[in-house]
């Protein structure tokens, strides 16, 4: 299991200002020097935090892997299938959200993955799909030509009862992720994972990838970027 590290509020709070700092190029890198193995950024319509030239300096300099997540409007899929990042991510979005707020209604919008799968395959991009933990989302990212999914954490992190997260998301986790890997999708889960709630998705080994970011931002401020970073690799590593 590998950490993913997602840099957009590095760029949320570079935009406050409208200045240079802090750099998210240099966030990356410092991710990546404590052991992140890929970066994640999301390139909103509204271009909230991540801009595009953002997108095109991190593919050119980062040494691991770019995973780049996008809704599916038409300006933004031709900008990723000219950078040509190592994943895609497809999300929903909606522009009042403050953060994405659940998976992607994939059976809604079958036909243009198909589309858009093929289009990014075309290129050499692999293409994951943020959906629920449901398998019933999970065969429909297969059908459509999905290489991964990316099982949304939200629902397990907002819960405050800890018996209805044993018993109830974390279960619907564990068994979306066996169904996945036995489709032959690769797995990452994240959205809400904090240092606190972390270590329980991390027990199901059969989950690939966790991205985390909104957490190691905002605990960078206590700690330092490298350092949190390696908090949550401890984490998972102790799992």
């Amino acid at each position: 299991m590998i950490l993913n590290v997602n840099i957009d509020h590095v760029a949320t709070l570079r935009n406050a200002r409208g200045e240079k700092e802090p750099d998210v190029l240099e966030a990356a890198l410092i991710a990546e020097a404590a052991g992140a193995k890929g970066i994640v950024c999301h390139l909103r319509e509204d271009r909230r935090h991540i801009k595009d030239a953002d997108v095109y300096l991190l593919k050119n300099n980062i040494s691991t892997l770019l995973n780049f997540e996008m809704a599916m409007y038409d300006d933004i899929i031709a900008l990723a299938l000219d950078v040509v990042p190592h994943v895609v991510t497809i999300v929903p979005e909606g522009r009042l959200e403050l953060t994405t707020e659940g998976g992607l209604n994939v059976l809604a919008v079958q036909h243009e993955l198909i589309t858009l799968c093929k289009k990014m395959h075309d290129k050499g991009i692999k293409v994951s799909l943020f959906i629920e933990p449901d398998k019933t989302a999970v065969e429909i990212a297969k059908s459509v030509g999905a290489d991964m999914v990316e099982l949304h954490t939200g629902t397990y992190a907002n819960l405050s009862d800890e018996t209805s997260r044993q018993n109830g998301e974390l279960i619907r986790i564990n068994e979306a992720t066996l169904f996945a890997k036995s489709l032959g999708l690769r797995v990452a889960a994240g959205h809400g994972l904090n240092l606190d709630n972390t270590a329980a998705v991390a027990k199901i080994r059969e989950i690939d990838e966790l991205s985390i970011g909104h957490s190691i931002i905002s605990n960078s401020l206590k700690y330092g970027l490298e350092a949190t970073v390696k908090k949550f690799i401890s984490i998972i590593e102790a799992n």
